[in-house]
């Protein structure tokens, strides 16, 4: 049985860790389809964006990994049975469920580190790749003016430019706004020609200007407004030159520290701590504004003087307990108009209110829901290898075809079932409408049952996925469809003669 086994694992590994890089290239080029106009045009160094990817793939494996073991075990029992190898082996007396023994132990073992991977690696790669994604795509591009058109690439500076050389790197026709004082279109440059130059250290740009002339409107600060003339300035030069501080367009890093609590950055612990957390501030949140509602808006507390002796001045009367009615009838009209305009803008504010804070407690159960969300996602991943192994075996079994053909055709089907029920599961639970370990585990609740059906099938040897046994009836069909087209035919030329 050891070298049963041995062979059994030495078939199945091969194709497991071939479909997963494959898998995995094919995710990370949509994952680089995604962000390919946040890379591209930013001067970035080749060591970020190798960073980017590495740490790209690994969020990407929990996609693969699923993929790949499905794939992989269709390849192989596929094979193994296309090679008569599995018929072979059950003549023998060796049920399928112990042939696939060695490779059940295995993916138990890949579902424990698939796990230990989702709570441990995935929380610290999402934050470096979140992190780094942020900084790349607030990296401002590198200067790059092009002609007829204006240019904010340098920060407080609009330059347009008619023509450029690009032998001599000279800019002809030249015209700049100054905004770095943030006081509108007041300070424009236009020249014939300059050039676009950056000093060694790389912390400044120098642009150097040849035959203009600057416009200038000077602020008067200390006239007001419809006294202010607006006095004009005009400087003629042969040679001007601008220092452009360049600090701002080099790739900085931003502070993981403020991504760090974000859920998807949280491992188990605490993904269960931070609901808590969040559980207990909603409820303080929700208590506060029952109080405030009854207290403040839905019931008004008021002072009452009194028009003769009946009544008397009192502190903090509820106004459930006078006589609204009488009040309200001995007041003459301006007063009872006044008392309508009071109660509409009391219930203009309540309503308000309420809206606000409705939207503030609907914003928290989400968040609360994201987090359920991803604590689930921990252990649905590994349960979900378990499951398509146990789907991918007996269909590759049943179907007896190998290679990168049917099987790839019947996995990626299976994996798009897969894949579309859990992000309608998913969905449902964001907005609410399911409970989070509902819309997490319906794929497994669905699929599993559909596992077990398909080991026993194939432990049976059924056909029910044997394509010549479906063209076996569909022949005696068409056989049986023209004996009796026949016979139609022969009893009708019976009957005309």
């Amino acid at each position: 049985m050891k070298r049963l086994h041995t062979f059994i694992l030495k078939s199945y590994i091969g194709p497991f860790v071939l479909t997963f890089f494959i898998a995995l290239f094919l995710l990370l080029m949509q994952f680089l389809w995604k962000y390919i106009d946040d890379l591209i045009g930013k001067g970035l160094d080749i060591g970020v964006i190798v960073e980017l990817l590495l740490y790209a793939t690994i969020t990407l494996v929990p996609m693969a990994l699923p993929l790949a073991i499905l794939l992989s075990s269709i390849m192989t029992f596929g094979n193994l049975g296309e090679n008569n190898e599995l018929m072979a082996l059950k003549s023998s007396g060796i049920s399928l469920i112990r042939i696939m023994f060695p490779l059940i132990n295995f993916i138990i073992l890949v579902c424990i580190g698939a796990f230990f991977f989702s709570n441990i690696v995935m929380p610290y790669s999402s934050l470096k790749m979140g992190a780094l994604l942020y900084d790349v795509r607030h990296q401002k591009p590198e200067v790059s003016i092009k002609e007829g058109m204006f240019s904010d690439a340098i920060e407080g500076y609009s330059i347009k430019v008619s023509k450029k050389n690009k032998n001599t790197s000279m800019l002809y026709g030249l015209m700049i706004y100054d905004h770095s004082e943030n006081n509108g279109n007041r300070i424009v440059t236009v020249a014939d020609s300059a050039t676009l130059t950056v000093t060694s250290d790389n912390r400044y740009m120098v642009l150097t200007m040849y035959n203009g002339t600057g416009y200038t409107e000077v602020v008067e600060k200390r006239k007001r407004k419809d006294q202010k003339k607006y006095p004009h300035r005009q400087e003629n030069f042969k040679e001007q030159r601008v220092l452009i501080d360049m600090s701002g367009l080099g790739f900085e890093r931003t502070d993981e520290k403020l991504f760090r609590n974000h859920y998807q950055m949280l491992n188990l612990n605490q993904l269960q701590y931070a609901v808590d957390s969040l559980v207990i501030s909603l409820g303080k949140r929700e208590s506060i504004f029952k109080n405030q509602l009854v207290n403040s808006n839905y019931i008004k507390r008021v002072s009452v003087v009194a028009k003769d002796s009946l009544w008397f001045l009192s502190k903090d009367v509820p106004l459930e307990s006078l006589p609204i009615d009488s009040l309200y009838n001995s007041l003459v009209d301006n007063a009872k108009q006044s008392v309508f305009d009071q109660a509409l803008n009391n219930a203009r504010s309540t309503k308000s209110f309420v809206a606000s804070s409705s939207t503030e407690f609907v914003n928290k159960t989400k968040w609360i829901k994201r987090h359920e969300i991803e604590w689930h996602r921990k252990l649905t991943l590994s349960f979900a290898c378990l499951i398509l192994f146990f789907i991918g075996a007996p269909l590759g079994a049943i179907i007896r075809k190998g290679g990168l053909g049917m099987p790839v055709v019947i996995s990626v089907l299976f994996f798009i079932v897969y894949y579309v029920i859990s992000m309608s599961g998913e969905k449902s639970a964001k907005i609410g409408a399911w409970p989070a370990w509902l819309g997490m585990w319906l794929s497994a609740m669905i699929l599993f049952p559909l596992g077990i059906f398909l080991t026993y099938k194939a432990a049976n040897d059924s056909v029910i996925l044997n394509i010549d046994t479906y063209l076996k009836s569909f022949k005696k069909l068409f056989i049986l469809a023209k004996n009796i087209k026949s016979f139609l035919g022969e009893a009708f030329r019976r009957k005309s003669k």
